[in-house]
């Protein structure tokens, strides 16, 4: 009875608390998606039971402490890497084509798994690991030191970057390099490294970004890419140009979360019929369903899981810790950013799901695993008065 209650003593109950609002959330947005005709299936009892196999995944994850979690960040990472090659050269009958991408395996009896999910958490484990050692053996900083984390930062990221695009998944590469970018902003690299290469970057998006609307034909000549390829780019910029083709999923979108208004319309009255709202664009469904008030409830979910997550790295002393608590807020800050963005016009329509809320076995599972290192942290470390250290 004493075990249990120390065991019990160390879970996050406030971040229990935050997920199962999520779960609530998930499963009425869900129930009301799947009443449309366009769909057979019954995805609210299979969202409910990967959720339930997402408990087992923190639960083995609570257990693993910051040693152990080093040991198997390496495994983890070739294990992603592994399954992502596998995608590559499986034949189409386990890793079947679906809107142009080669991201899933088919498993008889389950269904089908996206390992590029699980990537991402393994990327942020390994990416952590790096950081950390660097910095033990390297107490003396300079240039030549942050060069050199750069360099080991990028080769980590950019084998299953380069997987995934091989795909290809443009959607789940920005994630991947989200992740990066907010572990190398932690990561303690001198500015005087970053900032020519930002500005570098940010001059070389500009101008792809300016051929794209103004010189499309000089791409096209020039470097082989047709201009159909920039469609959604289009679409997002000029939706109601495009209703029929690319821009019909964000007109529909806008329709639904503006006819919500304040209130919405109440669970099952939707009217505006939107493919795929079970999935990319849940948040369009909350919006008509449950109007401003309840899309301002998720939304704040979200904030107070990334606050809480932040917290959680500013309170341990354990510097691999604060790297994954900031790998997984990269992580989920993007895909939240980009999913409510591209439902609203915001920013061009992706294939990323709104984690723990769209549904999504793969997606669901590779978050709780997030999730599962975030329990593992706050159950594993401890505050002392008068001490800085764990």
């Amino acid at each position: 009875m004493e075990e249990q209650n120390k065991f019990s003593s160390r879970i996050d109950f406030s971040l229990v608390t935050i997920l199962l609002l999520l779960c609530v959330g998930s499963c009425l947005a869900i129930y009301s998606a799947q009443t449309t005709g366009q769909y057979t299936e019954n995805f609210l009892i299979k969202q409910i039971f990967w959720y339930i196999v997402g408990i087992g995944i923190v639960l083995g994850f609570i257990t693993l402490d910051s040693d152990q979690l080093k040991k198997i960040s390496w495994y983890a990472y070739g294990f992603g890497l592994f399954l992502l090659f596998l995608l590559i050269i499986m034949p189409e009958s386990i890793v079947p084509e679906r809107n142009g991408a080669r991201s899933w395996f088919i498993i008889p009896g389950i269904g089908s798994i996206q390992p590029s999910e699980f990537m991402k958490v393994f990327l942020i484990l390994a990416l952590a690991n790096v950081i950390s050692n660097h910095h033990l053996k390297n107490t003396l900083k300079t240039i030549q030191t942050d060069f050199w984390l750069l360099i080991k930062i990028g080769i980590v990221t950019g084998a299953p970057l380069m997987l995934i695009m091989q795909q290809p998944d443009l959607g789940t590469a920005l994630v991947i390099l989200s992740i990066m970018i907010g572990m190398i902003f932690i990561s303690g690299i001198s500015w005087k490294i970053l900032l020519p290469i930002m500005s570098g970057g940010l001059v070389v998006a500009s101008t792809i970004f300016y051929f794209v609307l103004w010189k499309p034909e000089f791409l096209e000549k020039y470097l082989g890419v047709k201009t159909y390829q920039f469609g959604r780019i289009y679409s997002w910029l000029d939706p109601y140009n495009y209703a029929s083709a690319e821009g019909y999923h964000l007109t529909k979108s806008l329709l639904a979360i503006g006819s919500g208004q304040t209130t919405g319309k109440g669970i099952g009255s939707r009217e505006v019929y939107l493919p795929e709202s079970h999935s990319d664009f849940i948040f369009s469904i909350i919006g008509e369903e449950f109007g401003f008030i309840g899309s301002s409830i998720i939304i704040s979910l979200f904030f107070l899981l990334i606050y809480h997550i932040t917290k959680t790295g500013m309170d341990t002393k354990n510097n691999f810790y604060t790297y994954i608590c900031v790998g997984v807020i990269s992580m989920l800050t993007f895909h939240v950013f980009q999913n409510i963005g591209m439902t609203v016009g915001l920013l061009p329509i992706t294939g990323i799901p709104l984690p723990f809320i769209s549904y999504g076995g793969s997606s669901l599972m590779g978050n709780m695993m997030a999730m599962g290192l975030i329990f593992s942290i706050r159950y594993h470390y401890k505050k002392y008065m008068f001490s800085t250290d764990i």
